[in-house]
């Protein structure tokens, strides 16, 4: 049966084929503008119990571990995922002497460094919604290698609210601009 037995026009080629030319560039403009990428799906997460809203571009696990920061030890919760060949994670521990914020700020700084026998690049002065102001928040890029060996660019924010203190990272063998914009521009603490 033909397309005209059934009432319906019929193209010749030449005009089917500019159809699909015409809906595949509708579909490729869609595309970018929504910004569409298949390998980071964006989303708003509220990290319960944690005070802090956060954009993820996959669904992070939860996982804790007590770790030494400024000689006491502390209760460290992180959540993190990987997509796209990059690490995403948001961490927090709560600290038991205000006088102690600004040294564990710096200690974690030194730590994520560390951790990547890395060299600081560029740090700038961070600001995220609803954190108590301190002078060692910060935004961080660093190189470096991990222990296997494998090269590493990172960014890491540090940053506080009372006395809970947080560190956000996306690391990764590249990271994009316009991805660590993403995950650090979304960075929230509500009240």
């Amino acid at each position: 049966m033909t397309l005209s037995r059934l009432g319906l026009p019929t193209l010749s080629a030449a005009p089917l084929a500019a159809l699909f030319a015409a809906l595949f560039a509708a579909l490729v403009a869609a595309l970018v503008v929504t910004g569409c990428s298949p390998t980071l799906d964006w989303r708003e997460v509220r990290l319960e119990g944690t005070g802090v809203v956060a954009q993820f571009p996959c669904r992070p696990d939860r996982h804790a571990r007590v770790v030494v920061v400024a000689g006491n030890s502390a209760r460290m919760e992180m959540l993190v995922c990987s997509a796209a060949g990059v690490t995403f994670a948001v961490s927090f521990l709560d600290v038991a002497d205000p006088a102690q914020v600004a040294t564990v700020l710096a200690e974690l700084r030194a730590a994520a460094l560390r951790n990547i026998s890395g060299q600081q690049l560029d740090s700038q002065p961070l600001q995220v919604s609803g954190m108590t102001p301190n002078p060692q928040s910060a935004r961080v890029s660093m190189t470096g290698r991990l222990p296997d060996g494998v090269a590493v660019q990172e960014q890491a924010a540090f940053f506080v609210k009372g006395l809970r203190v947080y560190q956000a990272h996306a690391i990764g063998a590249s990271l994009a601009p316009e991805t660590a914009a993403v995950f650090f521009d979304g960075l929230k603490l509500p009240s």
